[in-house]
Order: C-alpha cells, then structure tokens, then sequence
C-alpha cells in the first residue's frame, strides 16, 4: 500500500486536535485521579480512528480499503471493553461517556468519508457521519436538544450496525450496487435511531 508523505502528518495532527478537545471535558467531568482503563482504551480507539482517517485523500487501493475496514473493525470491538472496564473498576464518568461517543462519531464520519472517496457510495453516504455534528449544532439552535438522554441499548445497537454497515461497504469484497444498498441501510438505522432521539426531547421540552 503506497502512502504519502502526508500520512504520518495527518494521523499525528488528528492525534494531537483529538487530545486538546479531550482536555478540558478531562479536567471539568472526570472526578478521578487516574485516566483509567476505560478512557486508555478509548485512546485507543481514538489513536486507531486516526490512523484510518489518515488514509482521505491518500490513492484509492483494495490494500487501502482493507486497512481501513481492518482496523474499523477492531475499533468496534474495542468498544465494547471501555465501558465494562469503567464499570469494573469503579471509574465511569461522564468524560468517559463523552470521549467513547465522540470517537464513535468520529469513527463513523472517517468510514463514509472512505466510502464515498473509494467510489461504494454517492456523496450522500456523508449524512452518516455528519448527523450527530447537525443535531449538537441544532442544539446551539433549539436549547430543547441539548438536553441529556439516558443511554439506551437502541442507540448502542443503531451505532454499532451503522459502523458495520459502512465497514462492509468499504470492504473489496462487497462491490457496487451491493455497497451502497449497505452503507444506505446503515443511515436509515442511523437517521431513525436520531428521529426517535429527537422527538423524545421534543416531548419533554414541552413538559
């Protein structure tokens, strides 16, 4: 797989914004005195997201797109040990809620950036990953949506089967039109799963 220079530099660059946003939520919402398991496999994740991200804009290969689905998928099954950890030792926090839905999100707008740059979906396949920048950016609208929302096994499941939908629609293997009918049954999942979001804090803003 032929990188460019500007790999290297995108990833660190990636690294290092990811680390100054994190800071503060760090600082304001993580009573703790250690970082914690949890949040160092968040890191993780975040440090694998980047290394995926590097690759927009680098030369569209079958090496590329399964580098990149390789290492999505282990970024997804990281995920599922940050919060058992946090729970096992005690050290849950809303930063480290924060973070592990930050990186997810970051995940997913990486994964259809990839499926739109390597020709598996239109250009409409980056509703994907920009849904949860439109509703913080609503919220700054409409105070309504910045109410908190319980966490619910739904949200969780729609995440991880919009991840894996854009996984397999970037994978050599799945070709077009197969790749786009995945990535389009990701987003329906996702704008669902955002909908029923939206019309809870609706309802309650009106209590």
């Amino acid at each position: 797989m032929e990188l460019s220079p500007l790999y290297p530099v995108k990833v660190a660059a990636l690294v290092v914004i990811t680390a100054i946003v994190a800071m503060p939520g760090l600082k304001r919402h993580h009573p703790f005195a250690r970082f914690g398991p949890a949040n160092t496999v968040t890191a993780l994740r975040a440090l694998l997201v980047s290394v995926v991200a590097g690759l927009i804009g680098e030369r569209s290969s079958n090496e590329a797109a399964w580098a990149a689905a390789g290492v999505g998928v282990l970024a997804t099954v990281l995920d599922g040990a940050d919060g058992w950890l946090a729970r096992r030792t005690s050290l849950a926090s809303d930063f480290g809620a924060r973070f592990d839905m930050e990186v997810d999100a970051l995940l997913i707008l990486v994964l259809s950036v990839l499926a739109w740059q390597l020709g598996k979906a239109g250009v409409w396949v980056l509703v994907s990953g920009l849904l949860r920048y439109v509703f913080v950016a609503a919220g700054w609208i409409w105070r309504w949506l910045q109410a908190p929302l319980p966490p619910s096994w739904r949200g969780k499941a729609v995440c991880v089967v919009q991840v894996a939908a854009l996984i397999l629609a970037i994978a050599p293997f799945v070709r077009w039109p197969a790749s786009a009918a995945t990535a389009a049954a990701g987003l329906a999942a996702l704008s669902w799963s955002f909908l029923v979001d939206v019309m809870r804090l609706w309802r309650g803003s009106d209590r």
